[in-house]
């Protein structure tokens, strides 16, 4: 059974940074799809990035050009470079891994799909 553990949440100003991390502790986390999702409240759950077994990465547009997902399977573990943080980007992040598919791309917007595991989640909150 696969625990997914998310941490870096917490207070900023807007136009700050903040760089969560998600460890995993199941051994086949290199071969999963590897995401990061937010719900904000009032809101559906959205997709932000996601990034596959080969290191191939794909973002949702409410974080493109501001955010970064990269993994380092040595570590198990998952993080997610925000910069430029906006009010509208305040929300409960979560980690989440899935065997796959990884996204559904269309052009130049892709989702993703829902994923199977999911870890508790880190609270960002980002004020004027």
């Amino acid at each position: 059974q696969v625990e997914l553990v998310e941490s870096g949440g917490g207070s900023v100003q807007g136009g700050g940074s903040l760089r969560l991390s998600c460890v995993a502790s199941e051994y086949t986390f290199n071969s999963f799809c590897m995401g990061w999702f937010r719900q904000a409240p009032g809101k559906e759950r959205e997709g932000v990035a996601a990034i596959n077994k080969h290191g191939l990465i794909r973002y949702v547009d409410n974080g493109k050009g501001r955010f970064t997902i990269s993994r380092d399977n040595a570590k198990k573990s998952l993080y997610l470079q925000m910069n430029n943080l906006k009010p509208e980007d305040t929300a409960m992040y979560y980690c989440a891994s899935d065997p796959g598919p990884c996204w559904d791309c269309n052009d130049d917007h892709c989702r993703l799909y829902d994923y199977n595991t999911w870890g508790q989640g880190t609270q960002v909150t980002v004020s004027s």
